[in-house]
């Protein structure tokens, strides 16, 4: 239809046309089909998105898989030797009551009981040696240096501080408390004998603690006196460590005898030791 210069088209007779929008716009609704917006998530899977997926993952996940042989994702476990790296490893060597320690403590000086390492086979504990070696290396360095004072203000000498003394007892106890029973855990490895690396430990750690008292009583300035108290604390000492570990050298054949008695007379040299460099006073 032409009217002027304009032309009207009759949308109702195109096809593919957009019907005319209703001149009354209170007239329009709009309604939404039901949908699951009101929950989250939605309960139902909805195109390829299933209810169970979980958050987005980066393109290279190399270093969120779990390594080979390992245990589940969210708890990796550690194994090998690197195990000794963790806090986790020497946890359970230090979980012992005061109770225990007191107990293990009376034990080390009873030494003719010889029972000590079936006692504490199930739980051997590093936290007593621990203790013990650093209460020592306090005791003998204090005790020394008052024994040392006390000399020279007797004969009205000067008296002057050794430093050294403090790192030498360091230096001699926990060298002692590690060293030892690794050599002997080879030795009894050769021959096959049955005994821990940390039982060992626990042993000659405890076998330590009959020093303390002494270096207590050293600080009489008698020498008799310190060489009888040195004496009797080293072969205190000695004998615990020796019988203690008789009945598992017995398997070791002929030569446990010299394996015991090498073990009674190192540790005897030890009170020695401690005697002439801590309590040999000269003024």
């Amino acid at each position: 239809m032409m009217s002027g210069n304009y032309t009207t088209i009759d949308h109702q007779n195109v096809s593919g046309s957009v019907p005319a929008v209703s001149d009354s716009p209170g007239q329009v609704s709009v309604k939404f089909n039901d949908t699951t917006l009101q929950t989250f998530p939605p309960s139902g899977a909805q195109g390829k998105i299933s209810a169970a997926a979980g958050p987005p993952r980066d393109a290279d996940d190399t270093f969120s898989k779990p390594v080979s042989g390992s245990g589940s994702p969210e708890t990796p476990s550690t194994g090998g030797w690197f195990k000794i790296f963790t806090i986790a490893a020497y946890q359970p060597y230090f979980d012992v009551d005061t109770s225990d320690v007191l107990e293990r403590i009376k034990d080390s000086l009873l030494p003719f009981g010889g029972s000590f390492n079936e006692k504490t086979a199930s739980n051997p504990d590093l936290y007593g040696p621990f203790w013990i070696c650093t209460t020592l290396i306090f005791v003998a360095a204090s005790i020394s240096t008052f024994a040392t004072y006390l000399a020279h203000k007797l004969q009205h000498k000067e008296w002057n501080y050794d430093i050294n003394l403090v790192t030498w007892s360091a230096g001699v106890f926990y060298g002692y408390v590690l060293v030892v029973p690794l050599c002997l855990y080879v030795i009894l490895k050769y021959f096959s004998a049955p005994s821990t690396l940390v039982q060992l430990f626990c042993l000659y750690g405890y076998s330590l603690f009959i020093f303390i008292p002494a270096m207590c009583l050293s600080v009489i300035p008698v020498e008799m006196v310190r060489w009888v108290i040195t004496g009797v604390a080293g072969i205190m000492s000695a004998m615990f460590v020796a019988l203690n570990l008789r009945n598992h050298i017995v398997s070791a054949g002929e030569r446990w005898f010299l394996i015991v008695a090498g073990i009674f007379l190192l540790q005897l040299a030890l009170s020695i030791v401690l005697k002439l460099y801590l309590f040999n006073v000269s003024v």
